[in-house]
């Protein structure tokens, strides 16, 4: 399993960046296989982390068109800086009482 973790700190967020977010999220789980994709922000800054099987879902997600176009309107308007890590989970554990 691997694990790509989205760091950014945020410059605007607008009503057209909750939309666009939730569309590429939904992309990343109904279309590329995305098992668990979950956001926080606090203040300026968010992260999210997203869930994957294989690396090669991650690399279709991150070519699709709509997710290239989010990327660039990140880039332009929402984001005043970014960084993106893919890790792969080695072991991981959870307590559900």
């Amino acid at each position: 399993m691997y694990a790509v973790i989205f760091r950014a700190k945020v410059a605007q967020v607008d009503e057209e960046y909750s939309l666009i977010a939730k569309r590429t999220r939904q992309l990343a789980i109904e279309k590329y296989g995305c098992s668990e994709f979950t956001s926080v922000t606090e203040d300026n800054e968010e992260i999210s982390i997203s869930y994957w099987k294989t690396q090669e879902q991650i690399k279709a997600w991150k070519n699709d068109a709509e997710h290239i176009a989010a990327q660039e309107l990140g880039k332009s308007k929402w984001y005043s800086w970014y960084k993106i890590q893919v890790a792969e989970v080695m072991r991981g554990y959870e307590n559900n009482t």
